[in-house]
């Protein structure tokens, strides 16, 4: 299997709902380090997993969707709880909207599997990895 990661950030605020979240239920923001991993069991024509290019655009263009805001006031999350890992699956799941699309190229088709890996600090993080429909 070959792999090609990109990485970026974002910064974001959010609340949470719930005792067990003690006093993250208030209003605090968090900076995220994101690693996107491409899989692919064959490289494409070109011997690329994914032109790093138009990944490194891809994966910008989801996080600007987050990028500077309160996650409270997204309608698109309303009513979740944004944690790490939650924030891990919405990141893939629009990553790969974007494949489907052909954001990334006819080559990308046979990317088979996406990992999200959001770092909150150097001590924690969370991922979502799981396989793409077939495209």
């Amino acid at each position: 299997m070959f792999s090609l990661c990109v990485r970026d950030h974002m910064m974001i605020a959010h609340s949470f709902r719930g005792a067990v979240f003690g006093p993250a239920q208030r209003l605090h923001g968090a900076t995220y380090v994101v690693d996107l991993e491409f899989r692919r069991p064959e490289l494409d024509g070109d011997n690329l997993v994914v032109d790093i290019g138009l990944a490194s655009q891809a994966l910008r263009g989801v996080l600007a969707e987050f990028d500077y805001s309160n996650l409270d006031d997204a309608p698109a999350l309303a009513g979740q709880n944004t944690t790490t890992e939650f924030l891990a699956r919405e990141v893939w799941r629009r990553m790969a909207a974007r494949i489907a699309a052909g954001e990334l190229g006819e080559g990308a088709r046979g990317i088979t599997s996406l990992r999200v890996v959001l770092r909150e600090s150097h001590l924690a993080w969370a991922a979502y990895e799981a396989d793409l429909p077939g495209l």
